[in-house]
């Protein structure tokens, strides 16, 4: 092959009504609630029990609201690029068709697979929230797993597998392959449960609030480390990056919303706006209680916090509630990568099984294998380690749908429907959009960056020895 017809091959863009054809098996079924409901259940999830602890503690001291404000600015832009993509392009798998489409299915492929870490790793760091949470909660009541099944691989503590996160796993993959309509339902009042207690949470604790653990509010850098000044908050920032996958959670399920042109664009700001808010209020109640440096290493800070102000009663209805609030991150999170999984096999590039969809309208086979992927990676990873690597997928999806706003705007009202949404400030914005994306991923730790490079380089075997060779655009 010569490097022409090489460089034809991997630039081949999908043409959209191809995907809308095979998309037409999805049934939609979501409606603007139903968006901010699962938007809303990721990113007002697992993150907000578990990480504005952690992340005060080795990075921002009291200043964690900053990161996170920083991280909404990052996430938010990319949700304006997300809108107008998802408003010309209504397909299943997000990112990895739109980008197939707009710059050829090779670079469309290396989005989708960035994305497939940060779901794996996503479906796992959240499941094992779930798994400090209910161990919390059990401890409670004078209950104690046995410490070979209470946490990820630890050969210091005696750790082997997370009996608890591996469960989640199965229950909510089990209750997704029933259908999507009966899940939004479900997911919806989980939601409005959650943010009830998250509420109650913020005035309790507000009580609790001693002023002197606010100062200094931004802790001066500690050289050599990622702690303290600009360089604390830009790492801290990085880390809960993770709060802000649901828009593209939101996105992925695009095939299956009620006029998405419209519905999307809602949901996904929606979600931005709620879920910012909660996260500035519940960390500045957080490290205003205790002093940050307690929440070291604390999976369920915000519940260990009520319980050492001496709130028992709200601390454990907390607790019940995040175990069952987290299970919305869950679906969440499963729906979207279960609907990637499809897309990768509608396209060919991994086995056509997995685009198959059975006759309740659900991808059943990339379900499953989403599932056990990630069921393997919570059961025997332990959960510091896994909230260190979600957020580079996540961010490598977002420079990309960025700078694809620039191909999107060339083809619209051409060959591409004109958007419904349009990410206001063209042609300005969306390079702003990319360029605060990488800024956060260059402050990821090296072990995120060099675990995501070996990701890719896995990633561009398996298209180059198998994709590119079964992929449909090609055999056509």
């Amino acid at each position: 092959m010569n490097k022409k017809t090489f460089w034809k091959k991997i630039t081949q863009k999908q043409n959209p009504k191809l995907y809308a054809a095979k998309d037409s098996k999805l049934i939609p079924s979501l409606r603007t609630l139903d968006l901010i409901g699962l938007g809303t259940g990721m990113v007002v999830g697992t993150a907000i029990f578990t990480l504005p602890g952690i992340v005060a503690a080795e990075y921002t001291g009291p200043a964690v609201p900053l990161a996170f404000i920083i991280g909404a600015i990052g996430a938010g832009l990319s949700a304006l690029a997300y809108a107008e993509m998802a408003s010309v392009l209504p397909f299943a798998g997000s990112a990895f068709s739109w980008i197939s489409v707009l710059f050829g299915e090779f670079f469309g492929w290396i989005a989708g697979w960035a994305l497939l870490a940060e779901y794996f790793i996503s479906v796992a760091f959240v499941a094992s929230g779930w798994s400090a949470y209910m161990q919390g909660f059990l401890k409670s009541m004078g209950i104690y797993l046995p410490v070979a099944l209470s946490g990820g691989f630890n050969p210091n503590t005696g750790q082997i597998f997370d009996a608890l996160a591996a469960f989640a796993i199965l229950l909510v993959t089990v209750l997704l392959s029933k259908g999507v309509k009966q899940v939004a339902r479900i997911e919806n009042g989980i939601v409005m449960l959650k943010l009830i207690v998250i509420i109650i949470f913020i005035a309790v604790g507000a009580t609790a609030i001693h002023p002197d653990n606010y100062v200094p509010f931004i802790p001066a850098h500690k050289a050599g480390t990622h702690f303290g000044g600009l360089t604390g908050i830009l790492a801290g920032a990085s880390q809960i990056f993770i709060a802000y996958v649901g828009f593209d959670a939101i996105a992925a399920n695009t095939a299956e919303t009620i006029n998405p042109q419209k519905t999307m664009p809602k949901g996904l700001l929606g979600t931005l706006f709620l879920g910012t808010g909660f996260f500035v209020l519940v960390s500045l109640v957080l490290v205003g209680m205790f002093k940050y440096s307690i929440y070291a290493g604390n999976a369920e800070p915000a519940a260990f916090a009520l319980r050492k102000a001496g709130h028992y009663f709200t601390a454990n209805l907390l607790s019940l509630v995040a175990i069952i609030g987290i299970f919305s991150a869950l679906i969440g999170i499963l729906l979207a990568s279960s609907r990637l999984i499809y897309s990768f096999g509608r396209d060919g590039l991994l086995s056509s099984k997995l685009g198959k969809i059975n006759t309740k309208h659900v991808p059943k086979n990339a379900l499953w294998s989403i599932s056990l992927g990630a069921l393997i990676l919570a059961s025997f990873f332990p959960f510091d380690f896994l909230a260190t690597l979600v957020s580079a997928g996540t961010l490598v999806a977002f420079i990309f749908v960025s700078i694809g706003i620039y191909a999107l705007r060339k083809r619209e009202g051409i060959d591409l429907p004109e958007a419904k949404f349009k990410m206001p400030g063209y042609p300005l914005l969306p390079a702003i959009s990319a360029l605060v994306s990488i800024i956060i991923f260059w402050n990821l730790n090296i072990d995120a960056k060099l675990l995501m490079l070996v990701w890719f380089i896995i990633g561009i075997v398996i298209y180059f020895v198998y994709g590119m060779h079964h992929s449909n655009l090609n055999k056509k």
